[in-house]
Parts: C-alpha cells; structure tokens; sequence
C-alpha cells in the first residue's frame, strides 16, 4: 500500500513536536493511533525514523532525510490545493507574504491594509513563520515577499531596509522594576524571560542573551511553542517576564505593564526590512513593492 499525505503530516508533525503526544495533541487525534500509523509507515519504508524514549520522540540519522524530502512534497501538495481552491479567486494575481511579527498594530498592519485596500482583486495570502521558515519559502518560490528583522542573507534575494520599532519589556504592576525611571537591560539581569519559539520568539531570545551576556550577566531564557499573546498570558504565574515589539501592544493586556528598554544608545530598537527574490516577476509583487517604497522612501 503506498504511503499517502496524511501519513507524512504525522510524521513531520511528530518531528516537529519531538513528542506523539504533544503531535497527537495538535492533530486532534488519540496518540496511540498516531504512533500506530507512524510505525506502520516505518514498516512499509524499512526504516526507524523515530527513536522513542521517555522523553519523546527524537529523529534518527536515517529518518532526517526522509522527513525534509516529506516537507518538501507537503508543501508541494499544499500549493496545488491552495491554487485550485482559488482558481476563480485574485482576478490580478496572487501574492504570499510572509511576516514574523505582530499584526495588532503597527506598520505592518497598516502596510497590509492599505494594499489589500488598494489591490482588493488580488490573492494576498499571508504566511506567519519564523525568519528561517521565510528564507526557506522565499528561496523554493512558495512565497513572494517577507518583511522580517535585518540580517537574513541569502544569495539571489534583495533587501530594503523599512521601519525600526522599540522594544518593551512586559511585566506584572507588582514587579520591582518599575519602580525605576528607565529599565536598562542590567535591570533586566536577575528576571527570567519566556519568549515564543515561533515567529519573531527566536530573535527575541538571541538578543536578550545577547544584551545581558555582553553586560557581564548569565541570560535565563525560556522558549515555549506557543504563540506571542500565549507568551503573555504566562507572565501572569509571576514566575517569568517576556519583551515585545511595538506592534504586540495593539490590544490591553489585563495586569500587564509594558516599558521601553534603554541601552547606551536610548531606547532599543529593532530594524526591519523587505525581502525578495530578484528574479520574481509577479506583477502583483512589483505592485507591492512600489506601494512599500511610496509608503516608506529612501
């Protein structure tokens, strides 16, 4: 019996969660089944992809190959399905974005808004992900265009550098710190932060090791696979703090306090910018880009 789509999700899924129960979990399925059709496909494919432990699942050297060659034929799949369920729909063409950051607020809410507005019969499809999945979608073509943080260099993408935005630590009123004037990242040196490990989450962390460890000071960072708004909703067990970017602060968080971290420079800021291919020709990418370029110049 050949191996079909559904069976190559569980065993990404599983790969990704490194645990079936936490994949069973989001597959909405019992993890008893999930770990049943996953060892019937290792019986059909002649190889272990899973080595199972007390701890979770964990890929083995023989499955890593199998599941990024799986990855590639989902996405592959899951392209055709979206162009076939829209065939009728983006009578000006299609465009994928994808984003890291939060769309509560901001510049980046607004500069989907106003093309949305302005392109109302084209396909805009918007892809959430981490600056790693971006780069991957943007090289295999699956997507058009990202706006993510500075630094991501790949051969045969362009940048343009846009908007920087502040970035804010969130903590409950009761905290001590603020009770400062200005919170300094040595004032950040005894706390232990929880960030995402999606999406923007990563960047996040890196610089918060990266601030504290160059003032001398051993970062705590703690990544949980949830989302930025979950991250929030966790500083309330008054056991973690967390930061976020100026766009995360669109809604009220109940109990919560967001202030400006300052380092020698004034507040910290984090830069973004546009990427694409150069060799995209979509003409709904060049409308979006010259829409961006009017929008932020220079």
């Amino acid at each position: 019996m050949p191996i079909d789509i559904r069976q190559l999700q569980y065993a990404i899924m599983t790969a990704d969660s490194q645990s079936f129960a936490r994949a069973a979990a989001r597959l909405n399925m019992k993890q008893s089944t999930l770990s049943r059709k996953v060892r019937d496909m290792e019986i059909r494919l002649g190889i272990k992809l899973f080595e199972r432990t007390t701890r979770g699942a964990e890929v083995t050297e023989n499955g890593k190959p199998f599941i990024e060659q799986a990855r590639r034929i989902v996405t592959d799949v899951e392209n055709l399905q979206t162009t076939a369920r829209n065939v009728s729909y983006g009578l000006q063409g299609r465009l994928a974005v994808g984003y890291c950051s939060s769309l509560m607020s901001g510049n980046l809410k607004l500069a989907f808004t106003e093309y949305l507005t302005k392109f109302s019969e084209v396909q805009f499809d918007g892809i959430e992900g981490s600056p790693e999945k971006i780069i991957h979608r943007l090289q295999s073509q699956t997507m058009d265009i990202a706006v993510a943080p500075i630094g991501l260099s790949e051969p045969g993408l362009t940048s343009k550098q846009l908007w920087s935005e502040r970035l804010f630590v969130a903590l409950l009123e009761d905290s001590a710190v603020l009770e400062k004037e200005r919170i300094y990242w040595q004032d950040l040196r005894r706390e232990v932060f929880v960030v995402s490990s999606n999406g923007l989450g990563p960047i996040l962390g890196n610089l918060i090791s990266a601030r504290l460890t160059e003032q001398g000071f051993r970062p705590a960072v703690i990544y949980q696979d949830t989302t930025q708004e979950s991250v929030f909703s966790m500083i309330a067990a008054k056991r973690f703090i967390s930061i976020a970017t100026e766009a995360s602060q669109g809604v009220p968080w109940q109990d919560l306090h967001f202030r400006e971290i300052y380092d020698a420079n004034g507040p910290t800021r984090l830069e973004f910018a546009l990427y694409w291919r150069d060799d995209n020709q979509n003409p709904a990418l060049k409308r979006f880009v010259k829409l961006i370029e009017e929008r932020y110049p220079g």
